[in-house]
């Protein structure tokens, strides 16, 4: 649906983009990933047609960007940082408005604006200046914007920044929603939230794609595996023993208290499943497991492993 191939974008000396490829499959939620600077901006500006790049292509469908903007304009729905509103305008006037822009047929835009209306919760709203809007409304008006036309592409670029937690987690389920239907390609800063919603990530640093992966196999690659347990230690020092296990990296947060031995245990992300081993020792030493829980690999994890060894490429 979404594809991308070899963008490259300068600004005189600084070079924002450097050969960014990457693909975004048809109803697939993708999260664009970066600190402040990575080119998350710059990426998004040139796919959605606002900016054309130094060197590369964009394509939507098969077409290019470039070639046909136009038509390649009416596959994308954009939401930038701060929502394109006009402050004077009703939300439903605003609506109609964007459909007239994005060429929707006369007679179809009504039902088209109710339909946007329903899918953004702002029925109730239709009559609000958008000026007088909350900031959780505006919001919602910048998604709602973004989907007249019935774009399959939607593009958002921090669509939940400056938001409280209930419209955090409302938003995001809208999110969750759109792309049963679109494809959705958004950028955030909060880690948490990209890993609750998104089914893959790309990671951008210093205007290079530096990670791509699914969200499924977000563990695949880790450096490590960590998990959590509770042993019943009656004889000799368990953490000392695990300690030994080749394999085992580290073993922290040691408590102990009647009789029981918790702690934290990292181990190696490669090779053989060093729990086996962990069990065989303790079996020797006469201490059973009492609670053995692995920590899933967070995407916190991987994104600052992934820009520590960008930063060490560089």
């Amino acid at each position: 649906m979404l594809e991308v191939r070899h963008l490259t974008k300068r600004y005189d000396r600084v070079l924002a983009l450097d050969d960014v490829s990457f693909r975004v499959k048809e109803h697939q939620v993708m999260g664009l990933l970066g600190v402040n600077g990575a080119g998350k901006t710059t990426a998004l500006s040139i796919i959605t047609g606002c900016m054309p790049p130094g060197e590369g292509q964009v394509l939507l469908n098969g077409m290019d960007m470039q070639e046909q903007p136009r038509a390649c304009r009416r596959l994308i729905g954009f939401l930038p940082e701060e929502p394109p509103l006009y402050n004077e305008m009703t939300v439903e006037e605003y609506l109609h408005f964007v459909c007239r822009l994005r060429e929707v047929e006369k007679t179809e835009i009504p039902e088209h604006v109710e339909e946007i209306l329903e899918k953004t919760a702002l029925k109730d709203m239709r009559r609000r200046i958008l000026g007088h809007l909350s900031r959780g409304y505006r919001q919602r008006a910048g998604i709602a914007q973004a989907l007249c036309g019935a774009p399959p592409v939607l593009v958002l670029d921090e669509p939940t920044v400056g938001l409280d937690p209930r419209q955090v987690t409302e938003i995001r389920e809208m999110i969750m929603e759109l792309g049963k239907e679109h494809t959705v390609l958004f950028s955030s800063h909060i880690l948490t939230e990209v890993q609750q919603i998104c089914s893959g990530i790309l990671i951008l640093h210093q205007g290079r794609l530096i990670h791509e992966a699914d969200m499924s196999g977000l563990e695949d690659g880790a450096e490590k595996q960590t998990y959590t347990m509770v042993v019943l230690e009656t004889e000799g020092d368990v953490p000392a023993a695990i300690r030994s296990i080749p394999g085992v990296r580290k073993v922290r947060g040691i408590q102990r208290g009647e009789g029981r031995c918790r702690m934290t245990v990292e181990c190696s992300g490669h090779g053989d499943d060093v729990r086996v081993r962990i069990f065989h020792l303790l079996s020797s030493m006469n201490a059973p497991i009492l609670q053995l829980s692995a920590q899933r690999n967070s995407l916190e994890d991987v994104f600052l492993r992934v820009t520590g060894e960008g930063e060490a490429k560089s």
